[in-house]
């Protein structure tokens, strides 16, 4: 098997990469990345005969079907992430992301892969009165994130159909931990980073807000997965998370002072909260997949890979 990873110098992409390589049913890793966000650090001890690397850029249709070539999965991470970012980049958010993700499916077709697996999220689901959400639930995207991730899974729904291919997309909960390629605009990187500092947590809003989290590591877990026995994912969108791992931002902030070091947080009532939902992960219980995991946990953990 041959699989490409998109944006894989990114945060995800910086375990998943070594995950897939040491796979014994992967004979070649093919990462494309335009390295505008993402580093080469990321993959600082993977660059062996198994893992071969493509500078490319998903907007670049050329870029994607070269690096596709011979690959029959694909793995599809490449976006603009950072949801409030977005507001003020929603037409570069939507040339990449939906735009992009239209090139990786029309090359996929093209190319007859097998297997697209693409990163979704949960936060579409917006601001949800209702707890518990499902996938059958109607998204509600607020943020131009959140918009084109939601495009992007009609568009794979509509190539799945016409070119026949397997296709799976991943409603991510919040990413958080140590990783390669660690990223700290995310609440609980963010929040550990501040504590270790000594300085106060600043949560918007009164930290009522409901929120999943998902160590990265068993994020990558999924991908891997999902690309590497598709007959087991039968349906075309997961959430990915666990159901005790949904937590208002509130419950997180005392979680990270009470892990890292005991610091003030401060509340900014009048700033506006962002998204809030609280998700149900029991379709993807059916799978197989569990993750392994705990919020505090990847909190010392973090923590102790800067001590360290």
């Amino acid at each position: 098997m041959e699989v490409l990873v998109t944006g894989g110098l990114g945060y995800i992409g910086s375990v998943l990469v070594p995950l897939l390589a040491g796979d014994g049913r992967v004979d070649r890793v093919v990462v494309m990345d335009d390295e505008s966000t993402g580093s080469p650090r990321a993959l600082k001890g993977a660059l062996d005969g198994a893992v071969d690397f493509r500078r490319g850029d998903v907007r670049e249709y050329g870029d994607v079907e070269n690096a596709m070539r011979d690959c029959g999965t694909v793995i599809h991470l490449a976006a603009i992430t950072g949801a409030a970012s977005t507001h003020d980049r929603r037409e570069e958010t939507f040339v990449i992301n939906r735009d992009g993700t239209e090139n990786v499916l029309t090359a996929a077709g093209k190319l007859d892969v097998d297997n697209v697996v693409f990163a979704s999220s949960c936060n579409l689901y917006g601001r949800a009165a209702s707890r518990d959400l499902d996938e059958t639930v109607e998204p509600d995207p607020i943020n131009p994130y959140a918009e084109t991730k939601l495009a992007g899974e009609r568009l794979l729904r509509e190539a799945t159909g016409e070119f026949g291919f397997d296709g799976t997309a991943l409603r991510m909960a919040t990413n958080y931990g140590d990783a390669p390629g660690v990223r700290f605009n995310l609440v609980v990187n963010t929040f550990v980073f501040r504590a270790l500092t000594g300085r106060p947590l600043t949560v918007y809003g009164d930290g009522s807000n409901w929120r999943p989290f998902i160590h990265v590591r068993d994020a990558a877990r999924a991908y891997a997965r999902a690309a590497l026995d598709p007959d087991a994912w039968d349906h075309l969108v997961y959430n990915v998370g666990a159901n005790d791992a949904n937590y208002r931002i509130a419950e997180v902030a005392e979680a990270v002072s009470e892990e890292v070091a005991p610091v003030d947080v401060t509340y900014l009532e009048d700033e506006h909260p962002g998204p809030s939902y609280h998700v149900d992960f029991d379709r993807i219980g059916e799978t197989g997949y569990g993750t392994e995991w705990t919020l505090r946990e990847g909190i010392r953990d973090l923590a102790a890979a800067f001590r360290n």
